[in-house]
């Protein structure tokens, strides 16, 4: 394995990669936080392979961009590009327990079936409503802005649902022009707009007693590790970089608490 080190604060950028714009913007709403650089070894910085035939392959690229500050633990950007195959944008917010937030969570991904697009300030503890209650309030106006706007992605799994807040935006659109003058004037809109208030709640979030700091502890973990056994990247990373490489990044990178 190689050594571990801090990658750059600026953003990853791959050519041909087509959610370089919403991992710009975030990262252009992140620097008046403080950031400095999250520690990510270097073979899950930047990885490329070959996919497809011997005599049409495809390059993959992955690429990872992370930092952390004084109330996140963790910010991380996952960045797939394998050209027509698949192109992803997985980004998370892991808020340091102290801090009674919840995860920022971005998944923008393109398949040769469509896009595939979800937004949510996802709760350690859904049930918590001291956790929950001051982020509902805040978020179904921005929900409900957005949603009108987008066709329903679908129910989710029932084992899920306790890990998605009553705000969960979740889409598919087609690709081609409509597919992505929606992503354009609708999706990134909505995209910097949960951003905005997540970072608001992290301005205004002071810390809080070690027994809170605890309970919001174990419900991030039940979540991290909920991700991890069930993240939908799986399957698709495995097929680019084989198991032993995939099965390490989603437990030491992607889902690392």
């Amino acid at each position: 394995m190689s050594s571990t080190r801090s990658n750059s604060l600026d953003p990853v950028a791959i050519e041909g990669w087509s959610w370089q714009p919403f991992l710009e913007d975030a990262v252009d709403r992140l620097r008046p936080m403080g950031l400095e650089p999250y520690p990510v070894s270097d073979e899950f910085l930047f990885k490329q392979d070959q996919t497809g035939s011997k005599t049409k392959p495809t390059t993959v690229t992955t690429a990872t961009w992370a930092c952390r500050s004084e109330k996140f633990r963790q910010v991380r950007a996952a960045c797939v590009c394998a050209g027509a195959s698949a192109s992803v944008l997985n980004f998370v917010i892991n808020p340091l327990p102290r801090y009674d937030l919840p995860f920022f969570g971005g998944d923008l991904v393109t398949l040769p079936s469509g896009h595939l697009l979800a937004l949510d300030l996802q709760p350690a503890d859904k049930s918590d409503e001291k956790h929950t209650n001051h982020v509902w309030e805040r978020l179904m106006p921005i929900f409900d802005r957005w949603r009108s706007e987008l066709p329903d992605g679908g129910p989710i799994p029932d084992e899920a649902k306790p890990f998605f807040s009553p705000g969960f935006l979740w889409t598919r659109l087609p690709l081609g022009e409509e597919g992505d003058k929606i992503i354009a004037s609708v999706v990134r809109p909505a995209f910097n707009d949960y951003l905005k208030l997540y970072l608001d709640l992290a301005a205004a979030a002071v810390p809080v007693s070690d027994q809170r700091r605890d309970h919001l502890l174990a419900g991030q973990r039940r979540y991290t590790d909920y991700r991890a056994e069930k993240d939908p990247a799986r399957g698709m990373l495995t097929r680019f970089y084989g198991s032993e490489w995939t099965e390490a990044y989603i437990h030491n990178v992607l889902f690392d608490l």
